[in-house]
């Protein structure tokens, strides 16, 4: 029932429905304040012991629906420009090999999807970004997603293309697929390209690890930190729901996007609780 959402959260500890009181405002000033400080805030514990057990079991159910992609791509997820010289930033390619189970096959049962659409955590992230209300994303495929990597997969380093994205650590892999982030290397007003190229070379020094901890919730600010999925080995999966928001409605990926990242370009008209299980 769409009502029991809030009994996968922890709200002792995140009082979702009670942002106003003290123990609410200050989870809020205190994620503000890791936000503008680090480019993300870091919730950990936000699932309890039922919601990492629920969100694990449905992302099990749901990975046989994941669409694979792999393949180059650069750090500012763009095509490099052949007018650069080769050490240039812009121009270094890495590795990334994913699945993504997207939001037209994932069934309104599934408490992933439950959380996603539930009020109290969008009204709860927005508090955190303080960029007034957000609205989900209204594409088919890219508003929720459940990310799936295991043995061999990664994702390359870059900057997002988004201010910002949430997501939730579902279960982690056997061994790697650490998320790991350069916060806020660069910014508007300065690219920090030696700074950049650093890293892209493998320097480490800059860079920091965020656990890969089931039930943490995290608001991340990834167009200014450098960041990547480290490589991943082992049986077993490394799941993370994607949650879209923007702070404007009717936000929507191109044909591209969806047809490299999910293998079409329209949803399937049937709903998700009849699609096959296999």
């Amino acid at each position: 029932m769409i009502g029991d959402t809030g009994d996968l959260v922890d709200t002792g500890r995140y009082p979702l429905h009670d942002l106003d009181s003290d123990a609410g405002s200050d989870v809020v000033r205190r994620a503000k304040q890791q936000l503008a400080e680090s480019g993300y805030s870091e919730l950990c514990g936000f699932l309890n012991a039922r919601g990492v057990s629920d969100l694990g079991a449905d992302a099990d159910a749901l990975t046989c629906r994941a669409h694979p992609s792999a393949g180059s791509g650069t750090a500012y997820l763009e095509i490099p420009d052949p007018d650069l010289p080769d050490s240039h930033p812009r121009r270094w390619t890495g590795h990334f090999s994913l699945r993504a189970v997207p939001y037209d096959l994932i069934p309104a049962s599934s408490p992933l999807r439950r959380l996603y659409e539930w009020d109290p955590l969008k009204k709860f992230v927005s508090a955190i970004l303080g960029r007034g209300p957000l609205h989900s994303y209204s594409d088919p495929f890219g508003a929720l997603n459940v990310a799936v990597m295991g043995d061999g997969d990664e994702l390359q380093w870059h900057f997002d293309q988004t201010d910002f994205v949430v997501s939730l650590a579902i279960q982690a892999a056997s061994e790697g697929g650490d998320f790991e982030v350069a916060p806020l290397i660069r910014s508007a007003a300065d690219e920090e390209y030696g700074d950049v190229a650093g890293v892209l070379a493998g320097d480490m020094a800059k860079v920091v690890t965020i656990a890969m901890n089931p039930g943490t919730l995290l608001v991340f600010e990834g167009r200014n930190s450098l960041h990547r999925v480290s490589p991943i080995s082992g049986s077993r999966l490394r799941h993370v729901g994607l949650l879209a928001y923007d702070t404007k409605p009717g936000t929507k990926g191109s044909d591209l996007l969806r047809m490299s990242r999910y293998g079409r370009t329209e949803p399937f008209g049937e709903p998700p609780e009849r699609w096959p299980a296999s």
